[in-house]
């Protein structure tokens, strides 16, 4: 754990006085600042607070443009604010409105607490709220908050372990921390830092009384969300960038090669995925990059060494339906005469003290070998590397598979000024966005993935994170689920899921984890089979085969329902797989079993992370859930015992909602986009529109019966005690007589 800031000389900020107030902002005099708050959209405060100067700079300034334009989506504030003046405790304040929620601030000292309606959800620490230490062109600032004794704190990136992060010490640009900038409580309230520098978030650790955050910046510039968890995330993602649009085919089955697998081997394990009838849509390639900057000459060519004949590879894969994903780098090998040119030329990363270009010690990209990092800050490389790339996306290419969040030295400098955290930050979301540009720049909607393992903030705009090497054993299967709901309670919607993974010994992967393991990849954004000895579907037993086959069957049914809840996400920013806390906030009794979680509106998921048929189940309260194995109906906020076999799962469909299941394939190049969908399970009477990918299916109530339409020519399977009637493009589900 590294060292924590010293904060003996922070200073709190005591004076308040109210300056002026416009139609969505209140301005006050603090000590020698000034503090703006902002209605920044309905349920959204910002609060920056530093000089008058500092505060005025427009978002070209030096400095002040990578956080105002690479981190916000929608810097302009869309809401309205009312302030008026208060009295509360005895003294004089002021209290900031919109609608029901409000922010009231007090002097001497300043304090401040968020209000929906008539309840408190969030109040500042009362002695210390605020404080600022200056020095030279550098500034911390320290926010402290109250916390209830029993308040969770979720978000804040991922974590293999407890969703809840109390008790934990997180700094920002620390890539082994793995930080994500959102924080939330299931009690009604959101933060988010706007900066590219240092941010420790200090959560009940030292105190464990306080959440509290120290920020590195010349200014202090936070978001302050109030509402359900669901209203923080589109707030946030309304913010800071929604998440891009896959497209079909990713949705598809994966297949990642393995350290020591060829290329060669790798189609035939292809090939077998389709002799066996086990569906696939994709091939992920493994590093060494594929293509390349030459070393005399910035000429992106394919590695000879490793493909031959690429449009030969090319060919091949397409002759199989599949789709190909190849890992690439933002770099030029150390040594070579192009990495001179670009040394001189100022085109590369370079270090203060020598003047020189900075060399990045070799990693699996670079097969080993030390490279200089390309300047993505510079707008001719930038647009270089990514004209590149789309150049390779041109001759085949379905997405590149990029790792570029390097632990960047302090004393490393880009041609915009950055060093430092501050480049630590910027430096992969540069990356990402480059390759995001190349994908899907010439789409109309823009669709596209980019593989990367990579956090830093707005990482939810770029589709699609990678998920974690994990043991091949059940602790790993818990592992990457748990990720995958770390990452989505922090703003990330997709979470490529590993089966297991190539780097590790498959000692461990018995047959019942890995069906097990299939069965939950099955039930949630995506996954890829490992290419490695003891993780392929062909090293089992034929009842494993049979099972594999059953699961990829279920899979490629549930892809219209995922797809949709994936474009869902473009809209709301809520992620596929939802953990208890975010999806049942007032039910705390439902957050302890942060294991299970919501896969979209409709599907209670409830892996299996143990051997054995007997799995523990707890129902959220306010639904009824009907589970998919037997039909039967239960009651919320119960807990069961059930019973699955490796050809089944524990899943529960969300009473009011449907689930719309396409047919079985073996690719998605098969899916009839005039007919996506064959089959339709409904969970009770129907009260909600269903989520399904590029449909338009609308449910209305009217006089105790639902009425539907889009279901022309689908199978309807509705729950026990409904009755369907057809009439012409409508559906009408009433209940038996």
């Amino acid at each position: 754990m590294p060292p924590k800031s010293n904060l003996a000389h922070v200073m709190p900020l005591t004076s308040l006085k109210f300056l002026t107030a416009k139609a969505n902002r209140a301005d006050f005099a603090v000590d020698d600042l000034q503090l703006q708050i902002e209605a920044h959209a309905p349920g959204v405060y910002r609060l920056r607070c530093g000089d008058g100067a500092s505060l005025e700079e427009k978002p070209a300034g030096r400095g002040r443009a990578p956080a105002a334009e690479a981190l916000l989506a929608r810097p302009e504030a869309v809401g309205e604010l009312a302030v008026s003046s208060m009295v509360r405790e005895g003294a004089q304040g002021w209290r900031l409105e919109q609608g029901d929620i409000a922010l009231e601030i007090s002097p001497s000292p300043l304090r401040f607490s968020l209000y929906k309606g008539e309840h408190c959800v969030l109040s500042s620490e009362a002695e210390a709220t605020l404080a600022r230490e200056a020095a030279d062109d550098a500034c911390l600032w320290q926010l402290s908050l109250e916390l209830d004794c029993d308040e969770a704190l979720c978000g804040l990136g991922e974590t293999a372990g407890d969703l809840d992060r109390r008790g934990q010490f997180l700094v920002s640009d620390l890539p082994a921390m793995r930080v994500l900038p959102l924080a939330w409580s299931p009690r009604g309230w959101g933060l988010y830092v706007n900066t590219v520098g240092r941010v420790e978030h200090d959560l009940a650790h030292e105190y464990p009384d306080y959440y509290t955050v120290c920020v590195h910046d010349r200014l202090f510039d936070v978001f302050l969300f109030v509402g359900e968890p669901t209203e923080i995330f589109n707030q946030y993602s309304a913010l800071t960038g929604r998440a891009g649009q896959p497209g079909l085919w990713p949705m598809g089955v994966w297949l990642e090669q393995g350290p020591q697998q060829s290329l060669d081997e790798l189609g035939k394990a292809a090939s077998q995925f389709r002799a066996e009838g086990w569906a696939l849509d994709a091939v992920r390639l493994a590093a060494p990059a594929l293509c390349g900057f030459q070393a005399d000459k910035p000429v992106f060519e394919w590695d000879a060494h490793r493909v031959a004949d690429p449009r030969a590879l090319v060919s091949s894969l397409q002759a199989l339906n599949l789709q190909m994903a190849a890992p690439t780098f933002p770099g030029v090998l150390a040594g070579t005469p192009l990495f001179h040119e670009w040394e001189d030329r100022g085109w590369l990363l370079i270090e203060d003290d020598s003047g020189e270009a900075y060399r990045c010690a070799g990693n699996e990209y670079s097969a080993g070998k030390p490279f200089g990092l390309l300047d993505l800050t510079n707008k001719d490389v930038y647009k270089l590397w990514s004209e590149r790339q789309r150049q390779w996306v041109d001759e085949g290419l379905g997405a590149p598979v990029c790792d570029a969040q390097y632990d960047i030295p302090d004393g490393i400098t880009a041609r915009s000024g950055e060093t430092g955290a501050a480049l630590r930050t910027l430096y992969p979301l540069l990356a990402r966005r480059a390759l995001f540009d190349a994908v899907a720049g010439h789409k109309t909607p823009q669709e596209g993935v980019i593989f990367s393992n990579d956090l830093f903030p707005a990482a939810q705009r770029f589709p699609w994170q990678a998920g974690p090497r994990v043991t091949n054993d059940w602790a790993g299967l818990e592992h990457t689920l748990r990720t995958a709901l770390s990452l989505g309670a922090s703003g990330v919607p997709v979470q490529l899921h590993g089966l297991g993974s190539a780097h590790h010994s498959a000692a461990g992967m018995t047959p019942e984890l890995y069906v097990r393991w299939l069965a939950m990849n099955v039930f949630s954004a995506n996954f890829a089979f490992q290419g490695a000895p003891g993780l392929l579907p062909g090293d089992f037993d034929e009842t494993t085969r049979e099972l594999v086959r059953h699961w990829l069957q279920w899979r490629y049914r549930l892809v219209p329902y995922v797809l949709g809840i994936v474009e869902d996400a473009v809209r709301t920013g809520l992620p596929v797989q939802r953990s208890m806390a975010l999806a049942f906030p007032g039910d705390p009794l439902a957050h302890a079993w942060d294991t299970q979680y919501l896969l979209g509106p409709a599907l209670l998921v409830a892996p299996v992370l143990q051997p054995g048929k007997e799995v523990k189940v707890y129902l959220p309260h306010g639904d009824a859930w009907w589970d998919l194995n037997t039909g039967w109906r239960y009651e919320g906020g119960t807990t069961w015992t059930v019973e699955a076999g490796l050809d089944t799962l524990p899943v529960f469909g969300r009473e009011g909602h449907m689930l719309c299941l396409g047919p079985t394939a073996q690719h998605t190049g098969e899916f009839n986009s005039a007919r996506i969908l064959d089959e339709v399970w409904m969970f009770g009477m129907p009260e909600h529109s269903p989520v399904v990918m590029r449909n338009k299916i609308r449910v209305m109530q009217m006089q105790g019966s639902s009425y539907i339409k889009g279901l022309e020519g689908l199978r309807i399977l509705p729950s026990e005690g409904l009755e369907v009637k057809r009439r012409g493009a409508e559906v009408r589900i009433s209940r038996a007589r």
